[in-house]
């Protein structure tokens, strides 16, 4: 074995696993052909001698940086998002020998800006984007390009692309079908901005399942997941003043859920006895609200894990077919009669 005071190089692993040098390269690069015990062995090798690739002379030979570039949008209706997909991602890279970079999106520039950015100075080996469009010109724009990348959500593009994404519709379902359990009868969803394809599964979901079960319903179009709290507020103690208000709302992120429950809280209505909520869960706030709100979880860590790992896939070669995920959504709603909650087992959705 090399004396610790020697840097390892390929022909050292080499050495040690009695592998070519080239077998030794693809391995450290995780390429698919070469058997995953092989690969394995090899990158312990290189963690125990402290092997490090030298990224400026492998960008010069092979083109690769080894750099995989997140590109952050703001969030903000998911509390927690950002470093929950951080946290995913980098646990997904920690045995590869990509590291991650963050490259911030803006919300007054264009969206292709930092796309367009990593692709002029090939800064990176392959990007994550979320928050997508049904018409997402980011998609066009890498596929054009044969560069690797995985969306957090899909399209309606038609163009077969690496994703991640949660069953939004299945979401809303669930949480139709558990506000109809508790015995109401006029339904209201808070969406997301049209842009974004997730509106179309949430509200679809949603008016399904509200048509399966004879209820009633509203869209409300003055106020959507990006209105702010002030707004969202104001929203729900107008409609409570007017004829036949909701007695239930589904809220598909944690902040408007807060907003619908000070509202109420505000009127002297509470939640479970006047009204019920269903909120998409992304962190572990909603598990210290009282009283307790019937939350489905999604789970963002797991995410970024997952869009990290089909990633690095992609890059090794493989087919997008293989990499697309879909997220169950899993149910955490309030068991108030233990006053703890009930984890029921997810149901798949369409």
């Amino acid at each position: 074995m090399a004396r610790r005071s020697d840097r390892p190089t390929l022909r050292t692993i080499a050495e040690i696993t009695g592998l070519a040098v080239t077998t030794v390269s693809r391995a450290l690069l995780d390429a698919p052909q070469i058997a995953l015990e092989t690969r394995q062995r090899v990158q312990r090798v290189a963690r125990e001698i402290g092997y490090q690739p030298d990224r400026a002379a492998r960008h010069l030979r092979t083109g690769r940086t080894n750099v995989i570039s997140f590109v952050l949008d703001p969030h903000d209706e998911l509390l927690g998002f950002s470093t929950s997909m951080i946290s995913g991602l980098t646990r997904a890279l920690r045995d590869t020998q990509y590291h991650l970079v963050i490259t911030p999106h803006f919300a007054e520039a264009p969206t292709l800006d930092p796309i367009e950015y990593i692709l002029r100075n090939r800064t990176a080996d392959g990007v994550v984007f979320s928050r997508t469009e049904p018409d997402d010109p980011r998609v066009k724009l890498l596929v054009e390009n044969d560069f690797p990348f995985v969306s957090h959500g899909r399209t309606d593009l038609g163009i077969k692309h690496a994703f991640v994404d949660y069953d939004n519709a299945g979401f809303a379902r669930m949480a139709v079908e558990r506000l109809v359990a508790k015995g109401r009868r006029r339904l209201a969803l808070i969406l997301p901005p049209q842009r974004f394809t997730f509106h179309r599964y949430l509200r679809d979901g949603f008016l399904a399942a509200a048509a399966e079960n004879g209820v009633e319903w509203e869209l409300p179009a003055e106020i959507n997941l990006d209105s702010s709290a002030a707004d969202l507020y104001a929203w729900l103690g107008w409609r409570l003043e007017q004829p036949a208000p909701p007695d239930g709302v589904v809220c598909a992120g944690e902040v408007s859920a807060l907003s619908i429950m000070a509202a109420l809280s505000d009127r002297g209505l509470k939640v479970g006895e006047d009204f019920d909520l269903v909120v998409k869960q992304t962190s572990q706030l909603y598990d210290e609200v009282r009283p307790r709100v019937d939350a489905v979880y999604e789970d963002i860590a797991e995410a970024g894990e997952l869009l990290g790992r089909l990633l690095v896939r992609r890059i090794a070669g493989e087919p997008v077919s293989a990499l697309q995920h879909l997220q169950e959504p899993i149910p955490r709603f309030a068991d108030r009669s233990h006053g703890t909650r009930a984890a029921v087992g997810a149901r798949q959705s369409a």
